[in-house]
């Protein structure tokens, strides 16, 4: 059975996630952790309950998604995983992150390439990779059928969607990949956001403002 733990890190109160089953094979989505005392917090987790790390995932590559990728990478051993299409979003950070504050930001580099169709594998579990640009040129979900949850970064939120006034950004390009890839989903299962709390497709599909199906 598939188990998720949230922590919501870094002043731009980023969600990251950590996925794991009885197996106790994990993978970390979106590592915001910047402050020792984040990083602490995600390690005693994955460490209390006896956790390998076998993949860093990201939905997308701005700032406050990848704060803790160098972290991850390095204490685990791990490859991190992105869409191609992002990896220029990812090379940007280094250049702005001072700008937000992260004055220590830690630059990495993607091992592998997430595509539409595959599905990443770990433990007894599977997440589909569904591609989902707007907010971020590569931005990519990860969804589980079974056990009915996607995990969607910035794209849709409880009661709203993510910002396309960045760069890469697009907001006619971001409300097809709602309409076409999540809202086509079915209505119980949950979302996960990159911020804020979790909601559901078919919650959204009935009251979000902004990309409600009328």
């Amino acid at each position: 059975m598939l188990q998720l733990q949230t922590f919501v890190f870094n002043p731009l109160q980023e969600n990251t996630y950590v996925l794991f089953d009885e197996t106790k094979e994990c993978v970390v989505i979106d590592p915001g952790c910047y402050e020792a005392s984040e990083q602490y917090d995600l390690a005693d987790f994955i460490e209390t309950n006896q956790l390998k790390v076998v993949k860093l995932l990201n939905t997308h590559c701005h700032v406050d998604h990848v704060l803790g990728n160098a972290f991850i990478k390095e204490k685990y051993k791990t490859k991190l995983y992105i869409h191609p299409i992002d990896e220029a979003t990812l090379r940007a950070v280094k250049v702005y992150a001072s700008h937000y504050g992260f004055f220590n930001y830690q630059d990495t580099e993607p091992d592998a390439f997430l595509k539409e169709g595959e599905a990443v594998t770990f433990g007894n579990q599977s997440l589909d990779v569904l591609f989902v640009p707007g907010h971020a040129p590569g931005h990519v979900a990860f969804y589980s059928a079974q056990e009915k949850i996607v995990i969607g970064g910035d794209v849709l939120f409880y009661n709203s969607i993510g910002r396309t006034d960045l760069p890469g950004g697009n907001f006619d390009t971001l409300i097809n990949s709602i309409h076409q890839k999540l809202f086509t989903l079915p209505d119980d299962v949950t979302v996960y956001p990159g911020h804020g709390p979790e909601t559901t497709i078919g919650y959204e599909k009935r009251t979000n403002p902004f990309c409600a199906l009328t």
